[in-house]
């Protein structure tokens, strides 16, 4: 989570130029990764849906088992059930969350460079300016000393 509040800030404008540069980005990552089709696509899928049923699956006969050696007022089969689909969407959706960053990893750093790009650019023009800004004060002083003589 701290990763994310490191990188540009998500209400900043984006230029067209820099739109394009993150779409070309993303098309050659896709083209240098050609085993990332729609196999994974799909078997993303099965590991999402297995990676939430299998701790739903597991909770619900933990709590069969429970409620039939150890009744009680409450059904622990139910609870299980509960927390077995909740530890399994949570699982589902870490691993989501890392795919996604993995896929727009080469955006951010399209964006990055571009900002850095822009940044030194803006840095070069800054030094050229104050160059300027110095021979002209540098010649301006050299016109008061020949006047002052």
């Amino acid at each position: 989570m701290t990763e994310e509040k490191q990188q540009e800030p998500k209400n900043t404008p984006r230029t067209m130029t820099t739109e394009v540069g993150v779409k070309a980005a993303r098309k050659l990552h896709a083209r240098r990764q050609p085993e990332q089709k729609v196999w994974l696509g799909l078997g993303m899928m099965g590991l999402i849906g297995w990676s939430v049923a299998v701790p739903t699956l597991l909770g619900a006969g933990l709590g069969i088992y429970i409620d039939t050696y150890h009744p009680s007022e409450r059904s622990w089969t139910l609870a299980l059930l509960v927390a077995g689909l909740a530890m399994g969407c949570f699982n589902a959706w870490h691993w989501v969350s890392k795919e996604e960053r993995a896929i727009h990893a080469p955006e951010n750093e399209v964006s990055n460079s571009n900002a850095t790009s822009s940044d030194k650019s803006t840095t070069e023009q800054t030094s050229a300016e104050e160059h300027e800004q110095d021979s002209v004060n540098k010649e301006a002083s050299q016109e008061k000393k020949t006047t002052k003589k």
